[in-house]
């Protein structure tokens, strides 16, 4: 990372912060905590804000972290990746579409995904996640495909999650901040 660690000595923050950052991350503190516990106000709004993202969403968790992953691998933040990869996993979603969202993003990130283990959900997601994270703007096919498959609310969730680590990722990458050792 390009600043050094947070820790308690060299910025004291309120227990009750730290605590419920130790909480939502399992009793140890990730290097993304260690930079953001520099601003209490950052971190105390980036915790509860994550949390919801990351766990209180009902919208598909594998479409979530198959947004995200796109998002990660797009602009180079490989602590993203190497934390939301096994999330996919875990979600549902396997290696090999793993291995070929990859192989579609470092050949053509604005063309459409034709590996047979992505199904047409999976292709419009990863296009989604490209073009908000590349364009920024959204073409209007490929928002109509999704609305095909999500309502109104799953549409703002999905949205959301990946604009989130679009931010994430801009902060992890400008920061230097690397997966934990």
């Amino acid at each position: 990372m390009k600043l050094p660690d947070w820790t308690p000595e060299r910025k004291p923050q309120p227990q009750e912060l730290v605590d419920a950052i130790l909480k939502r991350r399992g009793g140890s503190l990730l290097n993304l905590d260690k930079a953001l516990l520099w601003s209490e106000p950052l971190a105390r709004g980036w915790n509860t804000y994550l949390k919801a993202v990351r766990t209180e969403l009902p919208t598909s968790r594998r479409l979530r972290e198959l947004g995200i992953c796109t998002v990660a691998l797009l602009t180079g933040a490989h602590y993203e990746f190497h934390h939301h990869a096994p999330d996919f996993l875990a979600a549902g979603g396997s290696q090999i579409q793993l291995d070929a969202l990859q192989a579609f993003l470092e050949a053509n990130p604005r063309g459409e995904p034709q590996d047979p283990s992505l199904d047409e959900l999976d292709r419009l997601v990863i296009r989604y996640a490209a073009q908000m994270t590349l364009d920024v703007k959204v073409a209007d096919e490929v928002f109509a495909g999704l609305r095909q498959h999500f309502d109104e609310t799953q549409m703002v969730e999905l949205t959301s999650a990946i604009a989130t680590y679009n931010m994430v990722a801009r902060f992890l990458v400008a920061l230097g901040i690397t997966p934990e050792t």
